[in-house]
């Protein structure tokens, strides 16, 4: 490691006290050495930085130019290593959370509130949305995402698992008829998703064994939370992770459907952050927090 900072610091003190003298006061050490010093640094830059006489001293362009630059610099510096010392003192600055509107909504907006109050110094920037980000691009500290996990340098923490169930609001299955089987569903309409990796078959366990059984609709939503709100408006049948509509279920306002042929499966839901953002104090005390606060219905 060369001393090129303490050349530039020198430079500065010199180019803001106007001598050699008052630089050498400022920073204890001879007028000799200062002056090796911004000779060393004009060396390595290639350029004059200040012309001395004995009697006087000025920067040059390139030395005034090479001055402002570095005092912004170092101010920047400076700035970014005070934060992080304050950072170690306890949580502090922008958190940016990128979650599914269906996480989002359920999970995270009922107590993000606990979170803000117990960490008044931590800001938060949530978006919602079923796009998988990433998370440079996105400049996003921590992503919240259901299901399959893609091949990815992200670091992971599990948060839960749910399972999936069907459901439909009362007042639908009134004017459509509740099925009783599978092949039932070919009669009604089915609420489905316009991801591209959803299907247009649903699983259920049958004699023993997992059938992929088509369904057909009229509607397609984008996210769950749309397909969630078509539900409870009667607009079809729905096949939903059960933390999703938890609440719905056990106000009435949807039902469960064919809850004797659920094949049991279900979905993970993790956070996924990057391995260098592990160590920052404000997404480790989130991370902690959702383990303490979220609750997933199983």
């Amino acid at each position: 490691m060369d001393n090129r900072f303490g050349d530039i610091e020198t430079f500065l003190a010199v180019a803001n006290g106007g001598s050699l003298a008052s630089a050498a006061k400022v920073l204890r050490l001879t007028p000799s050495a200062v002056s090796r010093s911004i000779a060393r640094l004009e060396q390595r830059l290639g350029v004059t930085l200040m012309r001395r006489t004995t009697r006087s001293l000025a920067l040059t362009v390139e030395g005034q130019a090479y001055r402002d630059r570095m005092s912004v610099l170092l101010n920047d510096i400076a700035t970014v290593e005070a934060g992080l010392g304050e950072e170690r003192q306890g949580p502090r600055g922008l958190l940016r959370i990128n979650a599914s509107p269906s996480i989002g909504t359920m999970g995270l907006l009922p107590i993000l509130p606990r979170f803000t109050a117990r960490y008044p110094d931590v800001t938060i920037d949530l978006a919602l949305s079923d796009t998988i980000v990433d998370l440079v691009e996105e400049r996003a500290d921590i992503a919240i995402r259901i299901g399959p996990l893609r091949d990815t340098q992200l670091r992971a923490k599990k948060l839960g698992h749910s399972r999936m169930v069907l459901i439909a609001s009362p007042d639908y299955l009134a004017r459509r008829g509740t099925p009783l089987a599978p092949d039932d569903l070919e009669a009604h309409d089915c609420l489905r998703f316009s991801f591209r990796r959803s299907v247009d078959s649903w699983p259920f366990r049958v004699g023993g064994k997992i059938v992929q059984r088509p369904v057909h609709g009229s509607f397609f939503g984008n996210s769950g939370e749309v397909v969630r709100q078509m539900a409870v408006a009667g607009g079809g049948i729905a096949r939903h992770g059960r933390f999703h509509v938890a609440q719905d279920l056990k106000t009435g306002r949807l039902v469960e459907v064919l809850p004797d042929f659920n094949p049991g499966d279900g979905e993970d839901i993790h956070a996924l952050y990057a391995p260098e953002d592990r160590a920052a104090v404000r997404v480790r005390a989130f991370l902690d927090f959702l383990d303490e606060e979220l609750v997933i219905a199983p």
